[in-house]
């Protein structure tokens, strides 16, 4: 077991559709979970990964999910200019098995979360609301965390579902073409009484 933990750390990138957005991956679980930060004061509350990036002057913003961490860039760098320092920055990180999300994270986004929905659903609205978390969480969420970001349902109000895009979907051209086409599609077809898809940034 012991030379397994000291395997060493392999890391690459993969492009996502967001093109100020890059997916470093890993060979190491680095959070069960998603983890979004927005801003420097969150990352220093709760992620020291997170929050040592944010020292850079071209990170903006920074998302952690099972096995990557993904990276969006001041709009004003090149990638080709600092992708290198980055890695080489991330690999390091996790090589010295620093923490990269702080205990109790988890619980306190759930704490939030149910907080800021403020609303409960009753009756056949709550089994619509069920119905629709489970085909963004079956079929939506996959297919984003590929592309190195995260959706998460917010809402549904007489026939609106808000959702929130977090990662490299955050701000991406792209996915609001894959919020109206993809998703309000598919749930349409699934759930008639669905009649728009609407996204908040994370």
């Amino acid at each position: 077991m012991e030379t397994l933990s000291k395997s060493p750390v392999m890391l690459y990138t993969e492009q996502t559709p967001n093109p100020e957005s890059l997916k470093f991956v890993t060979n190491r679980m680095l959070y069960r979970g998603t983890a979004d930060f927005r801003e420097a004061e969150g990352a220093r509350e709760w992620s020291p990964l997170a929050s040592a990036l944010f020292e850079f002057p071209y990170v903006k913003g920074v998302y952690v999910c099972n096995n990557f961490v993904t990276v969006t860039k001041e709009f004003s760098y090149a990638w080709e200019d600092i992708m290198l320092k980055l890695k080489e920055f991330i690999k390091n990180y996790i090589d010295e098995d620093k923490i990269i999300i702080k205990e109790g994270f988890e619980e306190e986004k759930i704490r939030r979360e149910s907080t800021s929905v403020g609303e409960q659903y009753t009756g056949d609205e709550a089994e619509l609301v069920q119905k629709i978390k489970e085909l963004i969480d079956t079929y939506v969420k996959p297919a984003v965390e590929m592309d190195g970001g995260n959706i998460e349902f917010k809402s549904f109000d007489s026939g609106k579902v808000t959702v929130i895009l977090q990662g490299s979907c955050s701000g991406c051209p792209s996915s609001t073409v894959t919020l109206k086409s993809g998703i309000e599609g598919m749930l349409k077809r699934m759930i008639p009484e669905v009649t728009e898809v609407i996204s908040e940034m994370g």
